[in-house]
């Protein structure tokens, strides 16, 4: 892939919603690509496109042009149809898409100051969100019904995040994370969990949505790093994991079931008495681990875990060892630190 983007840089890259596919654009078209397999499912050579989002493995694409043709419009979104090779509806708004997300019964469309909801059947419009100024269009989308929550920044000074109900088309919370402006949002898919990082790059907190309490903080390092993307990890009965690529080039790879063991045994004993977690969580990094040079320094990248396995491990019977698959696209923009 880093080859390949010298030469054809990549414009988006993007997993579906049980990152069981993933879809990249350049300028000129798009692909359709089989998580498990590599293989290409489908592939379109119709010109630049900025966002392509897939609908689970269905053939349902939301995609917005790079504006490089008067028809490809970054103020336009095309639902179309990859069976037919045809549009199924249009939408144009009057400033550029900058993210969209969906599931079977909602779509989302995150503008500069604007975010709208829309039922993704019949396409009326159900809600309006007015925000902060969005450049980056930053959102996270857990697509689940039953926890079916959107999460957008909700001040441009400090790292809050506003977290709205799509389903009961209400505000659910709005949590005070960061002190600096966010750099990174996640919602685990169930609606669980929400992960966000700052401008600055060294904490990454997670925070229960349910409550809008903070259950984890991790240190991904010292120095200041611009984080490019947080993912969760599909959740059954094994821990939760949550994995961040940063302008450093490294994979961190987070365990969040493992800590809470951490702390259950670090309580009992007369420094974890004394010390608050956050600082327990420095002091222990067994949670946290790290492929360096996964990517090329400064290189755009998102990566997800597409698989965790729970593996036999004698060394310890209270604490679940888990193997992993680990995906990471990237993309021709350079961070600007």
């Amino acid at each position: 892939m880093a080859n390949q983007s010298s030469r054809y840089p990549i414009l988006c890259a993007s997993f579906n919603q049980d990152n069981s596919g993933f879809a990249i654009s350049t300028k000129d078209g798009f692909k359709i690509i089989d998580s498990n397999t590599g293989r290409l499912c489908y592939d379109r050579a119709v010109g630049a496109f900025i966002i392509v989002e897939m609908l689970y493995s269905s053939s349902l694409l939301a995609i917005v042009g790079a504006g490089e043709q008067p028809s490809l419009s970054p103020r336009r979104l095309c639902l179309f149809n990859t069976t037919t090779g045809a549009p199924l509806r249009e939408m144009t708004f009057l400033t550029s898409i900058l993210a969209v997300r969906l599931n079977r019964k909602r779509l989302v469309v995150v503008l500069q100051e604007k975010t709208y909801i829309y039922d993704s059947n019949s396409l009326s419009m159900l809600d309006t969100i007015d925000t902060v100024p969005n450049l980056k269009g930053l959102c996270a989308f857990s697509p689940s019904l039953e926890g079916c929550f959107l999460a957008l920044p909700a001040s441009t000074a400090k790292g809050a995040v506003l977290v709205y109900n799509v389903m009961e088309l209400q505000l659910h919370c709005e949590i005070d994370a960061h002190r600096s402006p966010l750099a990174a949002i996640a919602l685990s898919s169930n609606g669980k969990y929400i992960a966000t990082a700052s401008e600055q790059g060294t904490i990454i907190r997670v925070h229960l949505v349910s409550e809008a309490t903070k259950s984890y903080s991790f240190r991904r390092g010292t120095c200041p790093s611009t984080i490019f993307s947080l993912s969760f990890a599909p959740s059954l009965q094994l821990p939760d994991i949550l994995v961040a690529t940063s302008s450093s080039g490294s994979v961190h790879i987070f365990s969040l079931g493992f800590e809470t063991n951490q702390r259950t045994k670090m309580s009992g004993s007369f420094l974890g008495s004394i010390l608050p977690y956050s600082v327990n969580d420095a002091l222990d990094p067994a949670h946290h681990h790290v492929l360096h040079n996964a990517v090329s320094a400064g290189v755009r990248s998102y990566a997800v875990a597409r698989k965790v396995d729970k593996v036999a491990d004698s060394s310890s019977s209270e604490i679940a060892s888990c193997s992993g698959i680990i995906q990471a696209r990237t993309c021709h923009s350079q961070s600007k630190n």
